[in-house]
C-alpha cells in the first residue's frame, strides 16, 4: 500500500551526505538533492495539500551516528513519514579513514532496527531507501586514497548484505522500499551520468531518486 500524504503531514528525510546535500546552507533547510526535488514536485502536483518537509541528514553518518541523535532529530519531531537512506558509510567507503569503524552486518542490522522500532510504535509511516553503488570506471579519491575498480568491488561485497538487511527490515516493518541499487543498475546511459564517484548522485541521479520516491506515495 502506498503512503498517503495528507494536508498538514510532516515528512522527515534523514541519512548521510546523499540526503544532507548542504541543507544547512540552504534557505529551506532541504539542501540541493532529492529531498528538495521531492518537495518541489509534490508542491507542483498538489497545491491543495501542503506538506512540511524536513531534512536531518548529516554527511558521513553511519547507522550508529543516526542512533546517537535519533531522539532529538527525528523522534521528538513526531513526523508522519520518515524516509531513511543510510549504509554506504557503513562499508569500505570509510575504511580508508584510520579512525573509521566497519561494523559487522549483524551490528548494522541491529542498529538499523533500533531506529525503526520506536517509529513503528509511534505510527510513523516509513520509506527505506537502499544504499547503492554505481559501477563507474574512473579512479576516485577517498581521503588520501585512490580507489579504483578493484577497491569498489570490495565495497560491493560489503554493501550487498547490508542492502539485504534494508530489504528485510522494510518487509518486517511494513515500510515502502525504494530499491535504489537496482533502480540505478537498470537505468540507461553510462553510470557516470547518475553518479560521478559511484556514491553521490549527479543532478540526474537525484532526480531519479525523487521520481522513484514519489511513486511510493499518493
Amino acid at each position: 500500500m502506498a503512503i498517503t500524504l495528507r494536508a498538514g503531514s510532516t515528512v522527515m528525510f534523514t541519512g548521510d551526505s546523499i540526503t544532507d546535500c548542504q541543507r544547512l546552507e540552504s534557505e529551506d533547510g532541504l539542501g540541493f538533492g532529492y529531498p528538495l526535488r521531492i518537495a518541489g514536485e509534490w508542491g507542483l502536483r498538489h497545491p491543495e495539500r501542503s506538506v512540511t518537509w524536513l531534512n536531518s541528514g548529516i554527511a558521513g553518518d553511519k547507522v550508529m551516528d543516526l542512533e546517537a541523535r535519533w531522539q532529538a532529530d527525528v523522534l521528538d519531531v513526531r513526523p508522519d513519514v520518515v524516509s531513511i537512506l543510510v549504509g554506504m558509510n557503513d562499508v569500505g567507503w570509510h575504511t580508508y579513514d584510520p579512525d573509521g569503524y566497519l561494523a559487522p552486518v549483524e551490528e548494522f542490522a541491529a542498529g538499523y532496527e533500533r531506529l525503526l522500532a520506536p517509529l513503528a510504535e509511534a505510527g510513523s509511516q516509513l520509506v527505506l531507501i537502499e544504499p547503492f553503488l554505481l559501477p563507474i570506471a574512473a579512479t576516485i579519491e577517498v581521503g588520501a586514497a585512490q580507489v579504483g575498480v578493484e577497491g569498489r568491488r570490495k565495497w560491493r561485497a560489503e554493501l550487498d548484505p547490508r542492502i539485504q538487511v534494508v530489504r528485510e527490515l522494510a518487509q518486517r516493518y511494513g515500510a515502502e522500499l525504494l530499491a535504489a541499487d537496482g533502480m540505478f543498475a537498470g537505468l540507461g546511459g553510462r553510470p557516470e551520468h547518475w553518479s560521478a564517484d559511484a556514491v553521490h548522485p549527479t543532478p540526474a541521479g537525484h532526480a531519479a531518486l525523487a521520481a522513484a520516491w514519489l511513486r511510493l506515495v499518493e
